[in-house]
């Protein structure tokens, strides 16, 4: 009896213990895997690679891609817009029409697109040939060279006496001339001999000389003066403007025809007294 009884409670506390580890695994709390990813070790990074983020603000290339979309160049096919207003080769309107209209008279005619003003609407473009297109963009390149740069003058200066000698001064004259062709100012300072008396007539005069070698290029910006006491003279050169260009040119035509007409008259008044 008292084994039987000893087995009873035996039994009865491995079964216990069994029901206690289940209930104890069944309410257990898991890890959470997130958890357990934030106690792992951390692995160094071996190499660090910065990258720029994707920007054409401020990008050479950015701002060349849009300066070659903006220029005068050939559409080609591809023509956003649906209807279109065309002109012709000679410039003549031919009305709005359908792109697929548009592109067939291309076709038939052998001609290009170009934008003309893209701003109205509808959009304008003309049609061209080849060789207009390449006249065209010669134009405009010109007329670009021909605006006037911006930013500050740029002053060049030379100085030498006034003892200097003619093959000098035509190396001095020739530099001036390379400056002023690049549209920079020339500030041209001449000093006096020293123990010699010179008036101011003949220092005005070299710089009269240096003026003549650059006829229909260069003029006083600000004339001779004397400086530093009177034992220096100082004046500035500057390239001229497009009116005095244009002005220049036409006097040079007027002397033209005046000697042409005075040679005229002398061989006429030659032939009279002849007969």
């Amino acid at each position: 009896m008292a084994v039987l009884l000893k087995r009873l409670m035996l039994q009865t506390a491995k079964t216990d213990s069994n029901v206690i580890g289940r209930c104890f695994r069944r309410h257990a709390v898991k890890p959470d895997p997130a958890q357990l990813s934030l106690l792992a070790p951390t692995p160094k990074l071996l190499n660090v690679i910065s990258a720029k983020g994707f920007s054409t603000a401020g990008d050479p290339q950015g701002e060349k891609k849009q300066k070659r979309r903006d220029a005068f160049s050939n559409t080609g096919r591809k023509i956003s817009e649906r209807v279109i207003r065309v002109l012709d080769e000679k410039g003549i309107d031919l009305g709005m029409m359908h792109r697929a209209d548009v592109i067939r008279l291309m076709d038939k005619q052998d001609l290009r697109l170009v934008r003309r003003n893209t701003s109205s609407e509808p959009p304008e473009y003309q049609l061209m040939t080849g060789e207009q297109i390449h006249q065209e963009r010669l134009r405009l390149r010109e007329q670009e060279k021909a605006k006037p740069k911006t930013g500050p003058i740029v002053t060049k200066e030379l100085i030498f006496s006034s003892n200097i000698g003619q093959h000098d001064l035509d190396t001095k004259s020739k530099q001036i001339q390379q400056w002023i062709e690049k549209n920079y100012h020339v500030q041209v300072t001449i000093k006096k001999r020293k123990a010699a008396e010179q008036s101011g007539d003949e220092m005005e005069e070299i710089f009269n000389q240096i003026l003549q070698t650059m006829p229909g290029i260069a003029t006083f910006s600000s004339r001779p003066k004397a400086i530093r006491g009177g034992t220096a003279s100082m004046c500035v050169f500057r390239h001229l403007s497009k009116k005095e260009e244009k002005a220049y040119g036409e006097s040079l035509e007027s002397q033209r025809r005046d000697t042409l007409n005075k040679d005229k008259r002398t061989s006429d008044e030659s032939d009279v007294v002849c007969r």
